[in-house]
């Protein structure tokens, strides 16, 4: 029986970003087009070619958590706990009298808990060869354990898994959540995504695939999404959260509604491992299923948050994708990439760009692309990429693209909410 789909809100947001450890700091920081990347704090980066990221600042998991308990989470779970928190408590999704058994949590991560996998195989390597291992390293190390840490947090034992693939991991947790929120199989559902890989290995790795920009002497501008002279993206960390809910439970309980979550579409490049389709096929495909079902036309978009990582070719398919796609309605849209701010948080990047995008609609205003010096006679000039500063416009919906290493590609739609 095809029982009739429900609508899906949100309410609750929560984020901690290089921009700041609040979603009103993280906004603050986008619109104001500030950089959040610096020279790198947790290891000694002297001897790497990238020797900056955009790491979170003033964290510290002690004030969040005891000691003892903050020593049995990866950094990554942690952040997790923290930015699901803010948005549990904004949504208040904690009312006693919410029923527990649907609610879920779904949570994603691009890589997981390689902090604690570094710190285990270097605790080996230089022992004698016997292997002494931590109780917690595996419990600490694997993916899905955030998503299981939340629903303990809370008593929520609806659907609860986690969503991996790559840097699309944490846009397919939020279409993974709506649709089962939007087929009656849940109430409300956290999602989000997390990413805590700035370190010897993540940033050694990324270097050794020439992915990551290598421009030491002026980190602050390293990200340059659309620019002529951009090099590869910069790595971040962090974490985004966001309550999706059932439009009539939310109604029932007086919850405070964001934006509306109008759709979502994936698709796959098959094309190549780290590469994107030169014609930007799998970005096009994406961006038409994610209006196809919403049932909107391009010309109901306003904004569209890019997944634009500042590399040579994925910016070149990415803008080449929306004017397929849009049409001569891509003239009147406003593009930005605010991985220009924050640098790219792999499997986290999904959530806080989805945050951004909905606070577009809420707030009807565009954060900017950042750090745009030099025009690329590859992007059609009249393409409004929001260079330099933040616009303020009629946002009625906002479209966010991600895009993962082996081809993922993953687009939600947000619009304002209509009583």
């Amino acid at each position: 029986m095809n029982l009739p789909l429900k609508r899906v809100v949100v309410t609750g947001i929560g984020a901690l970003t290089p921009l700041g450890n609040t979603v009103p700091e993280y906004w603050e920081g986008l619109v104001n087009g500030v950089s959040g990347a610096d020279f790198i704090k947790q290891f000694d980066a002297t001897k790497f070619k990238t020797r900056f990221a955009c790491e979170l600042k003033n964290f510290s998991a002690e004030n969040y958590f005891d000691r003892k308990e903050a020593r049995k989470l990866d950094r990554f779970s942690q952040i997790a706990l923290i930015a699901a928190d803010q948005a549990v408590q904004q949504a208040r999704l904690n009312d006693p009298e919410i029923n527990k058994d649907r609610v879920g949590v779904i949570w994603a991560s691009g890589i997981g808990g390689m902090i604690t996998f570094l710190e285990e195989m270097k605790g080996f390597y230089q022992g004698d060869g016997t292997p002494r291992f931590s109780p917690f390293f595996i419990p600490k190390m694997i993916l899905d354990i955030a998503s299981g840490h939340i629903s303990m947090k809370y008593g929520f034992r609806g659907p609860n898994f986690a969503t991996v693939s790559a840097c699309a991991s944490s846009t397919n947790a939020l279409i993974d959540a709506f649709t089962y929120v939007r087929m009656g199989k849940a109430d409300a559902i956290i999602m989000g995504g997390s990413e805590a890989v700035v370190t010897e290995s993540g940033i050694g790795g990324f270097n050794a695939m020439k992915a990551l920009s290598e421009r030491n002497d002026d980190p602050k501008t390293a990200s340059r999404p659309f620019d002529l002279n951009r090099d590869g993206f910069v790595m971040g960390e962090g974490a985004g959260s966001i309550v999706v809910e059932e439009y009539e439970h939310a109604k029932r309980r007086g919850a405070t509604i964001l934006a509306e979550v109008a759709g979502g579409g994936m698709s796959a490049d098959a094309y190549h491992l780290t590469a994107p389709h030169p014609e930007g096929l799998g970005a096009y495909n994406v961006m038409k299923n994610a209006l196809d079902d919403a049932g909107m036309q391009p010309e109901d978009i306003d904004y569209i948050n890019v997944h634009g990582t500042s590399t040579p070719l994925g910016d070149i398919s990415e803008a080449a994708a929306i004017q397929r796609v849009f049409g001569e309605h891509a003239f009147n849209l406003n593009i930005s990439s605010t991985k220009s701010m924050t640098g790219h948080l792999l499997g986290a990047a999904g959530a806080v760009e989805a945050i951004a995008s909905l606070l577009a609609t809420v707030n009807d205003i565009v954060p900017p692309t950042i750090n745009h010096f030099t025009d690329d006679p590859s992007f059609d000039p009249k393409l409004n990429f929001t260079f330099h500063t933040a616009q303020k416009r009629k946002v009625r919906a906002a479209l966010s693209n991600t895009f993962g290493f082996g081809g993922h590609n993953a687009s939600v739609i947000f619009k304002k909410i209509e009583e």
